[in-house]
């Protein structure tokens, strides 16, 4: 990966967050730059190295890194996840691409794949910097898909456990926390088959991953609250992807097509015929990367 080096850049608050610098090939002059990074306490390395090499192959370089609190990133406590503060964090590495000399800060697009599908979903429509926008398999509405994917006899309990967390935190304690993915009937954030296997296939084959099977509770809480897509009828006139998975049951289909449907143009929909974590790899990815880095050289 001599295409690649490792940066690092602060937030306005004063944290360190750490990525990749995919250079551009094959161009001369400041090149178009796309900002990437995960979703919910996912790490970098988990194959957004392969859509970042991939865009940066046609000529448009990719700023890859690990939200604040997880990965190589600075930040506490470890496994909070803020959707406000990873939004921040895009903004920042935003401004931080602006200042790198082989960048062209006027040619500046996001990408995003699940929880930060959503969050691309936001910046696009509160930052002008942005002028292209990839959200994949994007959260569009938290409360929903929590309400989907949480019994509904267990939301009490649930929502106890929040509030007995706020007054610890507000004693000093430390926050209560969760796992991430945890077998079947075990408690966890994302309670599915396919995130327990996405995780722990990863994690097999790379023992000395960053990725951490811990948050905190409060994450939960605040993806409950979180509604990025209330945003998408404000992200117009920047153009706008969104890649949706037929067989998501974290993200669903049917959610994202509708909130899809608020959007003005320009605008672009594709439909994977697989599941949520599929679209990051194999016969999907050679499906879907192609029209994704068409849509950024397109606008970019």
């Amino acid at each position: 990966a001599n295409m690649r080096r490792d940066i690092e850049f602060q937030t306005e608050d004063g944290v360190t967050l750490r990525g990749w610098l995919y250079a551009a090939t094959g161009v001369t002059g400041p090149a178009p730059l796309v900002v990437m990074a995960h979703g919910f306490s996912a790490v970098k390395e988990m194959y957004l190295d392969d859509f970042a090499a991939f865009f940066a192959e046609a000529g448009i370089a990719a700023l890859v890194y690990d939200h604040r609190n997880l990965g190589a990133s600075d930040g506490n406590p470890r496994g909070h996840i803020d959707p406000v503060e990873q939004i921040r964090g895009y903004r920042d590495a935003i401004s931080f691409a602006q200042t790198l000399p082989e960048v062209d800060p006027d040619r500046i697009g996001i990408w995003g794949s699940s929880y930060s599908g959503g969050h691309v979903l936001v910046v696009a429509a509160i930052d002008r910097r942005v002028k292209c926008v990839v959200a994949q398999v994007p959260l569009v509405g938290g409360m929903e898909s929590a309400r989907r994917l949480i019994r509904g006899d267990h939301w009490p309990g649930l929502r106890a456990g929040f509030d007995a967390d706020r007054m610890a935190r507000l004693r000093g304690e430390t926050p209560a926390r969760i796992a991430v993915t945890a077998p079947d009937g075990e408690p966890s954030a994302l309670p599915t088959a396919d995130t327990y296997e996405f995780f722990i296939e990863y994690t097999k084959a790379h023992k000395d991953t960053a990725w951490e099977n811990d948050i905190t509770l409060h994450s939960v809480e605040l993806f409950t609250e979180y509604e990025p897509g209330v945003y998408i009828p404000r992200i117009s006139p920047t153009p706008l992807m969104m890649v949706a998975a037929l067989g998501d049951h974290l993200t669903p289909f049917d959610m994202t097509a509708a909130a899809y449907e608020t959007a003005l143009e320009p605008k672009k929909f594709m439909a994977l015929p697989c599941m949520h974590f599929q679209a990051y790899t194999g016969d999907i990815f050679k499906m879907s990367a192609p029209v994704q880095r068409d849509w950024f050289k397109t606008y970019l």
